[in-house]
């Protein structure tokens, strides 16, 4: 069955076109103008993912997003925004959004992001006829640099400290740690995380990186995720 969509767009001429984008991409969309409707259809009928612009009339994007994950809702959120200042793309993962994507667009860009976050939350299909198997051990701990995460109960610590990350965080520091010492490329990193490579212009990945370190990091403690220049990211201590 197709995705369930849901579109919050004051443009209406964004609004229109994405829509129609969207529909022949084979998304079951619906659109609104304003964040206080998007708020009334994501309860009436909650959809498989949001795409919200930040800036809309009535409550903004953030405003939405913030509400719907206080009241407990893990849909994936795609932010639209046209503001390209890294702070301004940092209150949006503030606010429990999952990716988000600068105007102006490539339609195509957001047919990717979508697809990714759709992966990162569908279910693995159940083999049909497949013979029964032995039950996988329950999987321990993963532990480097001073950090450890539980991957069952999506639970992450540094030292003592428990840390809030959202979907995507914890995924690209689980890659990290169970890659620690190993320098991951860009690209390497894209296609884990994103499925997707979207090129050396985009900062979507040093988005992310320096937001996590932001929850990783603490006065006086030697630095975790380090910037191999030109190549990409690690996870060691000092």
């Amino acid at each position: 069955m197709a995705p369930t969509l849901l579109l919050a767009e004051d443009d209406r001429a964004i609004r229109h076109a994405l829509e129609r984008a969207l529909t022949l991409e084979g998304y079951r969309v619906t659109a609104v103008a304003d964040g206080v409707e998007a708020l009334a259809e994501a309860h009436r009928m909650p959809p498989d993912v949001l795409v919200l612009d930040v800036m809309m009339p009535g409550k903004d994007g953030l405003q939405v997003c913030r509400e719907l994950r206080a009241e407990g809702d893990r849909t994936p959120i795609l932010m639209l925004t046209a503001l390209v200042e890294t702070a301004d793309r940092i209150a949006g993962l503030d606010a429990g959004a999952d990716d988000y994507v600068v105007k102006p667009f490539d339609v195509e860009e957001v047919f990717a992001r979508l697809r990714a976050l759709l992966r990162r939350t569908s279910p693995a299909p159940e083999a049909a006829t497949a013979a029964p198997e032995p039950a996988a051990p329950v999987q321990s701990l993963l532990e480097a640099a001073g950090v450890r995460m539980d991957p069952q109960a999506r639970r992450v610590w540094r030292g003592e400290r428990e840390l809030e990350l959202t979907r995507t965080e914890f995924e690209l520091l689980e890659l990290l740690v169970r890659h620690a010492g190993t320098v991951l490329d860009h690209a390497t990193v894209y296609d884990r995380i994103w499925g997707y490579d979207f090129g050396p212009g985009s900062k979507n990945l040093a988005v992310y990186v320096g937001y996590l370190r932001r929850k990783l990091d603490e006065p006086g403690a030697p630095q975790l995720i380090h910037t191999v220049r030109g190549v990409g990211y690690v996870l060691r201590e000092g």
